[in-house]
Parts: C-alpha cells; structure tokens; sequence
C-alpha cells in the first residue's frame, strides 16, 4: 500500500487534463447552502465529483437519494461504506423538490446508495421523490439513475432464490418505471474481466439485465450506461463492452477516467489520454449510441441535460 508520500507524488503526477475549473465560490455556496439546509446529500460531494465546481456554477447537482452510506462495497468509489445505513428521511423528497424548485432546474438527476437493507431496494423512494418534483416544478425532466435493484434472502434454495431475485428485480425497476423518467441509468462501471475486484456485490451480466428490462418494459425511455477507465481495460475491452450495451438497447454512454480518492481505493493502472476518449467516443457514435459523452473528467451525470 502506498505511504502518505507516495500518495501526494501520485497526486502531483497527474496529467494536466485531470485538474479541472474550481469554478466561482460565490456560485458554489449558492447551491451549497440550499443542500446543506436541506441536509440533502449529493453524488458531487460525497463521490467528489472532478466537475462539481463547474456543475454548482450552473446552478445543478446530482441528488443522493436515500443517505450517504451504501451497503456495497466497490473498490473505485468514494461514498461511505462499510457500517449499518441510516434509517430513510422522511421528509427527503419533499426536500429535494424544495431545492429543485429553489435552483430552477429544468433537468434533475436523481441517484441513490445501495440500499439492499430495504424491502424493495430504494424503488418507492425514488418515485416519492419524482412525484414531489413534480409536485413544485412540473415541467421539470427527471433522470434517474439507480442500483441494480438485487437483493438476497436466507435459507432459500439457491435455484429459488435466483428466480426469485430476479423476478423482484424486474418488478422493482417497473416500479420505477411507471413513474416515467426522462432517462433511465444504470453503470456497468467497468469492462466484464474486471468486474470482481472493482465492483464487489455487483455483477456484469446483472447490470446488462437492468437495461434490458427497462427497454423490455418501456422501448420509449432512453437508456444510458457509463464506464469509469484507468482500471486495466484494454481498449478492445472497453469497446467489447459498448457493443454489450447496444446489444440491450442502451442508448447513452458516457466514458471517463477513474482517479483514486484516497488510499484505501484502487490505484491508477492508467491515465487515458484526451485523444484516446475521442476516438472511443467516435466508435461509440459509430455503433450507434444516441448520445455520448468521452473524456477525462466526464462522469455519469456530466450535462446530463444536454440530450433533451
């Protein structure tokens, strides 16, 4: 493992593309205020978003719904884990509609924790969520993007329990579903060899599910996926995957560079440069994904208002 030394030298090695506008303070602490009075979380802060200085510039964030600790345990991610999540508020969806309203937003992205702990994976809160938007700013589009929706039970046979799972996994996404978002999301995060030591509890061919169902549900919602590189993928990898992902339906894609949050996360294997985002980008478009984002510091809901 790395020594505090070694850490700040990979810090300061990192290529210059990677060390984005910090953005005005003034515009920052007016949506930093509006969240922090909420007590609302957000995946700019808690994941420590390279473009959240940009982002509260424009006056938008990406909602956490659900708290800010996630029962999984991924290797790359910065959001809290490893101890009991804290009960729901109550109040949080009335609150993320308060703030929505408050910044003036025309697009919302909403995401959450893994909450496997409750009974329908966190489903009913987004909706109670989309509905209290739409309540206060009803011209608002809403893209979600969501966990896998898998959860387990004890003392089930195992061919049970995988039929069941999965039949509660698509009923859960219907769930969310019929409350008609403008885009639905889900990341697969990383390419299919490296799923094991960068997204632990989560699964390759379980993450395609979940765009495949919501295109089985509703062909009309636009889907989206996004891989974070720099883990050890190959280029011929990362394109094997997008191939994957059209072939469920996806329709957007964003491809950034994965930078380590601290000592405890997976180190850099590589810094992808700029060109080499443009030319996934290129064969992205090529296969014929509707809207793509490539590049370094592009993350998954980067101008995600851009493609309405």
């Amino acid at each position: 493992m790395l020594n505090q030394v070694d850490m700040k030298a990979e810090i300061q090695s990192m290529p210059k593309w990677l060390r984005p506008s910090l953005g005005k303070a003034s515009d920052i602490s007016t949506v930093q205020k509006i969240i922090k009075q909420r007590q609302l979380h957000t995946i700019c802060e808690e994941g420590r978003c390279p473009n959240r200085g940009e982002c509260y510039a424009q006056k938008t964030a990406t909602f956490l719904l659900m708290g800010p600790t996630c029962t999984r345990s991924c290797a790359f991610c910065q959001v809290d884990k490893g101890h009991a999540p804290i009960p729901l508020d109550p109040k949080e969806p009335e609150k993320v509609a308060e703030a929505v309203y408050l910044l003036g937003l025309e697009y919302v992205v909403l995401t959450s924790v893994a909450r496997d702990d409750l009974p329908d994976g966190g489903a009913s809160w987004f909706v109670a969520t989309m509905t209290a938007i739409r309540e206060q700013t009803p011209e608002a589009k809403i893209e979600v993007l969501t966990a896998d929706f898998w959860g387990g039970q004890a003392g089930v046979g195992v061919d049970k329990l995988a039929v069941s799972l999965a039949e509660r996994q698509r009923r859960r996404i219907e769930v969310v579903i019929n409350a008609e978002p403008a885009c639905y999301n889900h990341n697969i995060e990383t390419v299919s060899r490296l799923q094991g030591p960068v997204r632990r509890g989560a699964k390759y061919e379980r993450s395609l599910d979940v765009l495949r169902i919501v295109k089985e549900l509703d062909p009309n919602i636009p889907t989206k996926s996004g891989l974070m590189l720099g883990h050890g993928e190959t280029e011929t990898e990362v394109v094997e995957a997008m191939a994957d992902l059209r072939k469920v339906g996806c329709d957007r894609i964003t491809l950034g560079q994965y930078m380590r949050p601290s000592l405890a996360h997976l180190p850099v294997q590589k810094y992808w440069t700029p060109e080499e985002f443009d030319q996934l980008g290129a064969i992205a478009k090529q296969m014929g994904f509707s809207h793509v984002r490539s590049g370094p510091l592009v993350r998954s809901s980067y101008h995600a208002g851009d493609s309405i």
